[in-house]
């Protein structure tokens, strides 16, 4: 059992190695000469206009929210749905407990207004 471990950490080990020399390799060999215009912020090759800080609307963040429950229920009720047969009843009870709170969070975005068309 512990020689599995010391599998995992030499993996580990040779993992973050390759990581860490990677990016010590490419500041080494990275050549640059910052300038004055090359440090200036931009946007798309345009010359900023106005101050860096914009305020957003919250309804994005709920717009937002609501791909990310879309999102999570399609990522893991599509493969359940595929291989369903083979399971057994357990699994189902968890893919409505699932489901229950994707409700809630349809709910919420209901409750909120994101979901009528205005």
């Amino acid at each position: 059992m512990s020689e599995a471990y010391g599998v995992v950490a030499a993996i580990l080990v040779l993992g973050l190695g390759g990581l860490v020399g990677a990016f010590a390799l490419n500041r080494a060999l990275t050549v640059t000469y910052p300038t004055a215009d090359k440090l200036k912020t931009y946007e798309s090759g345009v010359d900023p206009v106005g101050e860096g800080w914009a305020q957003i609307h919250i309804r994005y963040y709920l717009y937002a929210y609501l791909y990310v429950i879309f999102a999570v229920d399609a990522v893991y009720l599509f493969p359940w749905a595929t291989i369903y047969a083979a399971l057994r009843i357990s699994s189902l009870i968890e893919m409505f407990i699932f489901l229950a709170f994707v409700a809630v969070g349809l709910l919420y975005a209901y409750r909120k207004g994101i979901l009528s068309w205005t």
